[in-house]
């Protein structure tokens, strides 16, 4: 007994590695079937799941497109730039202080700041945005672990006519740090000069260094369009001279100074003052970027008899010649309104009444007319209707209907008070006159290129307001605006050789008060084409506030002034003859 107790005790071991044996092999073949099940079933998700964790996505920033002058002269062009960046988290922390002091006097910042950002607990943070290459190499030559740069660009406009200024900044606007254009033609056009950013996908090695995963995981960037405009930088650079020199000559608030090119509506030159340096928009007062030209809405004061006189001519409501009694007064619901000198002028014509700027004349055409044919006339020229100029910004302010206005708010009209109209507005509508009587789309842009597209041209919109023989008689009236002795246009005049060929209308108009009526504020301006036989140039001068005595608070005395001296530039610029 005991002998067979010893037998079968011995036989156990056996049996167990047995066991044991069969259970590997079964778990090796359960292993191995799973392996074969995930390599060959599910393989390809699995590796696509662990390469995407790797994977990042890059973005290929597209070049912003340029705006050009006439001339083919780089108005906004870019520059290169690098954002220096850092990964704090492959940085041990003494390592932080030593770079964040080797960094801070390159990158003009305090160094505990610097310290501050690469304690963070991250992949990637940037240190410095925009910097110049200069930064960049010396950046480089530290050879940081975890410290680089991405080379970018940055918007750059070129200087003005004046120090802190950069050339024509309200008429082109900016571009943030996002990248995104802001007033002007960069916010108008942004879409357009923007582009459209491309991706990149990058995975990483075991060192965690970037490898491009080929073109098929590639989306190329798409440049930005190009802009070419109306501007000559060489009258822009006038303008912003002459305009900023009679603003502080007068100490005026303001001024803003538009030249238009009198057939296509293209825009020569356009300038606000103050203005600004587009460069460092960062620092700039927000209230600084707004471009009156577009933006601020004013009584046009008498410039705006030239329109009255127009409708009128235009329907043989009055002749050049033809005389009336001029009392120096008019009653229009018991409101009494008198001419700027308070006097009465007897018998004079109508060519008197516009060189003279007598508001009671123009009331008397008004009424003459009819409230309809006036106020259509109005509508017809623009005022209350978007120009559609290509800048952002535009303002406008609708005539309210005709059912609502009182017979002496059109007798106000008809010199130019009491409906506001903004500069570009008022230009475009005397403009018409110089065009033979067909208004025409204001615009900066005459072409769209680059892209990789077509070249698009800018076909401006127009409508005949009057008819070409009523042009060429206000013309000449207006001319006898410039040249004759005593005529309120007169500072204006280039004799001998111009004579006859400026013509112009004076306005100056009193500014509402806050609490109601009219302050002692006035905004003077000057509106001239030429030359009278075949006009060429529209210009429009405005300045806003002059505080100089009462008597030389007039068009006459600051804006005509300006703009001889801008006429004069043009014809020297493009070599005119009368």
């Amino acid at each position: 007994m005991r002998q067979g107790g010893a037998v079968a005790a011995a036989g156990d071991p056996k049996r167990r590695l047995a066991v044991v044996s069969a259970l590997l092999l079964i778990a090796v073949f359960g292993l191995g079937a799973r392996l074969i099940e995930l390599q060959i079933k599910q393989g390809p998700q699995l590796a696509a799941a662990a390469l995407s964790q790797q994977i990042t996505q890059l973005t290929i920033p597209a070049t912003r497109g340029l705006i050009l002058d006439d001339q083919g002269q780089v108005l906004a062009g870019n520059v290169p730039t690098y954002d220096i960046w850092a990964d704090p988290n492959l940085i041990s922390k003494p390592q932080r202080i030593r770079d964040a002091t080797a960094l801070a006097p390159i990158l003009n910042l305090p160094a505990n700041q610097l310290l501050a950002v690469l304690s963070r607990p991250l992949d990637f943070v940037y240190l410095a945005r925009a910097q110049t290459a200069a930064v960049e190499s010396h950046v480089a030559r530290l050879n940081l672990a975890a410290v680089g740069a991405i080379q970018g660009e940055t918007r750059s406009y070129g200087p003005g006519a004046l120090p802190g200024t950069t050339l024509g900044a309200n008429v082109l606007g900016f571009v943030n740090a996002s990248g995104q254009g802001q007033y002007g033609l960069e916010g108008y056009y942004n879409k357009v000069l923007a582009g459209t950013p491309g991706t990149e996908s990058v995975a990483t090695d075991l060192l965690g260094n970037p490898v491009v995963l080929g073109s098929a995981q590639q989306k190329p960037a798409v440049e930005g369009r190009n802009l070419q405009t109306s501007l000559d930088a060489n009258i822009q650079s006038v303008v912003e001279k002459d305009l900023a020199a009679e603003v502080q000559k007068v100490n005026g608030s303001s001024g803003t100074m538009i030249v238009m090119n009198v057939h296509t509506g293209g825009i020569v030159a356009w300038a606000d003052y103050p203005s600004y340096n587009a460069n460092n928009y960062a620092t700039t007062p927000v209230s600084a970027f707004t471009d009156a030209g577009v933006a601020s809405l004013y009584e046009p004061g008498s410039v705006g008899k030239v329109l009255t006189f127009a409708g009128a001519l235009n329907r043989n409501v009055i002749t050049p010649n033809e005389t009336f009694d001029e009392t120096g007064v008019v009653t229009v619901q018991g409101w009494q309104i008198r001419d700027w000198d308070l006097r009465a002028h007897g018998v004079i014509t109508m060519n008197w009444v516009l060189e003279d700027s007598l508001n009671v004349g123009a009331v008397h055409i008004e009424q003459w007319e009819g409230a309809q044919p006036f106020y259509n006339n109005m509508k017809a020229f623009g005022i209350g209707v978007p120009t559609g100029i290509d800048l952002a910004g535009a303002s406008n302010q609708a005539l309210p209907p005709l059912a609502q206005l009182q017979p002496v708010q059109l007798a106000t009209a008809s010199f130019g008070q009491g409906y506001v109209t903004t500069p570009i507005q008022m230009l475009s509508a005397v403009n018409a006159v110089a065009n033979g009587g067909v208004w025409i789309q204001p615009h900066v842009v005459t072409a769209i290129t680059g892209g990789g597209k077509p070249t698009t041209y800018i076909k401006p919109a127009t409508h005949r307001v009057i008819s070409a023989t009523t042009a060429q008689t206000l013309t000449k009236m207006m001319v006898g605006v410039v040249d004759v002795p005593g005529a309120s246009g007169y500072a204006a005049k280039i004799w001998p050789l111009w004579k006859g060929e400026i013509a112009g209308k004076t306005g100056t108009s009193s500014v509402a008060a806050a609490q109601g009526g009219y302050g002692s504020n006035t905004i003077d301006s000057f509106v001239e084409f030429f030359p009278a036989t075949d006009p060429q140039y529209s210009m429009l001068c405005i300045i806003r506030d002059p505080q100089v005595p009462a008597p030389q608070r007039e068009g006459a005395y600051d804006a005509a002034p300006t703009s001889k001296l801008v006429t004069e530039a043009l014809i020297a610029r493009f070599k005119l003859q009368p």
